[in-house]
C-alpha cells in the first residue's frame, strides 16, 4: 500500500511544489502577473513546441504498442469527444467555457504522467511501449483539443477555413508535426543540436505550472466549483472506472491495461491552459481545472493503482 501511495505522490507532488513556487513568487513581490501572462504566452508559442517535437521524435519504432491498445485508445478518445461536442453544449451556455471544458475532460496529463507512472509500476523495461503510445495520443489530442477551441472560438460554428487555418498555425501542432516528420524519415539530430532542443522542451511543463500557480485566486475557484467537480467527476472517476474495465473485457492486461489508466484517469493536461488562454477559451477556468485536478489525482491515482495492484492487474 505505501508503495503504491508512493508512486502516486512521486508523480504528483513535482507538480504541486511548481504550483507553489508560482504562487508565492506572485504573492511576495519577485514578479507580477503581467509578466506571468507574457511568459505564458512565450511558453505556448516557443517551449511547448520543442516538447511536443521531442516527444514524437523520441519515439521508437521497436517499441510498438499492440493494435488492441492504439485502436481502443484512439477510437474511444475520438469517441468521448463526439459524445462531448453533443451533450457539453446543451448545458454550458458560453462559447468560451464549452472549447476547455471539452477539452478537460478528454485531454489528459498522459504525455507527463504515463511514462513515469509506468516505469514505477512496471519498470524501465516494460515502460519504452509508453513513449510510442505518448506519441499517438498527444497528436491526437493536440489536434482534437485546436479544432474544438477554434469551432468555439467561431462561435460554434464549423466554418472550414479558419478551423484549417488555426490548426495550421497552431505551435503545438507545428511542433508534433515537426517530430513525425523527422521521426518517419529517420532523421537524427546531432548532439549539439539535439541537447538545447532537449532543454528548451524541459521547460515546458515547468513554466506553464509556474505560471498557473502564478494566476491562482483561490476565491475564484468558488465561481466555478460546479464546472469543477462534473469535470473532474468524469475526468478521474467515470473515465477510468468505464475505461479500464473495458479494456480488459476487450483483453488488455499488464502494461497495456495501465496505459488506459494513464490516458483516462490522469489529471487535464498541463498544455490545456496556455492554449486555451492563447485561443479565446476561458483561461481561468482551465487553469483552475488543471490545478485542482492536478491535487485531487494524487488521491484518484492512488486508489487506482492499489486497487489494481490488489485485483491483480498489473501484471
Amino acid at each position: 500500500m505505501l508503495e503504491s501511495f508512493m508512486v502516486a505522490l512521486n508523480a504528483v507532488a513535482p507538480f504541486l511544489i511548481l504550483l507553489g513556487i508560482g504562487f508565492f513568487a506572485v504573492r511576495s513581490g519577485v514578479t507580477d502577473r503581467a509578466f506571468m501572462n507574457r511568459l505564458n504566452t512565450l511558453n505556448f508559442k516557443l517551449f511547448f513546441p520543442f516538447l511536443m517535437f521531442n516527444n514524437v521524435y523520441g519515439a521508437k519504432p521497436e517499441n510498438m504498442p499492440s493494435l488492441t491498445l492504439i485502436l481502443t485508445g484512439v477510437l474511444s478518445v475520438i469517441a468521448l469527444i463526439i459524445l462531448l461536442m453533443i451533450l457539453v453544449p446543451r448545458v454550458v451556455k458560453e462559447n468560451p467555457r464549452r472549447g476547455v471544458i471539452i477539452q478537460a475532460v478528454f485531454r489528459s496529463n498522459f504525455i507527463i504522467y504515463g511514462i513515469p507512472l509506468t516505469t514505477y509500476v512496471f519498470g524501465a523495461e516494460k515502460s519504452s511501449v509508453c513513449g510510442m503510445m505518448v506519441m499517438i495520443m498527444v497528436t491526437l489530442f493536440n489536434t482534437a483539443a485546436v479544432v474544438v477551441l477554434e469551432i468555439f472560438r467561431e462561435g460554434g460554428k464549423v466554418r472550414l477555413k479558419p478551423l484549417l487555418l488555426g490548426i495550421l498555425k497552431n505551435p503545438l501542432l507545428q511542433g508534433c508535426a515537426a517530430g513525425l516528420l523527422f521521426y518517419l524519415l529517420q532523421i537524427r539530430l546531432p548532439a549539439f543540436i539535439a541537447s538545447p532542443v532537449s532543454s528548451l522542451a524541459s521547460l515546458a511543463t515547468t513554466l506553464a505550472m509556474i505560471v498557473l500557480g502564478a494566476n491562482l485566486v483561490f476565491e475564484e475557484l468558488k465561481q466555478n466549483r460546479r464546472a469543477i467537480a462534473a469535470v473532474l467527476g468524469i475526468r478521474l472517476v467515470l473515465l477510468p472506472l468505464v475505461m479500464v474495465p473495458l479494456a480488459w473485457l476487450i483483453g488488455l492486461r499488464g502494461v497495456e491495461l495501465f496505459l488506459i489508466l494513464m490516458i483516462f484517469g490522469t489529471p487535464v493536461a498541463t498544455s490545456s491552459y496556455p492554449m486555451a488562454q492563447n485561443m479565446g477559451g476561458d483561461g481561468q477556468l482551465a487553469g483552475q481545472l488543471v490545478f485542482v485536478s492536478t491535487v485531487a489525482s494524487l488521491g484518484t491515482i492512488f486508489v487506482f493503482i492499489y486497487t489494481m495492484s490488489r485485483l491483480g492487474l498489473l501484471i
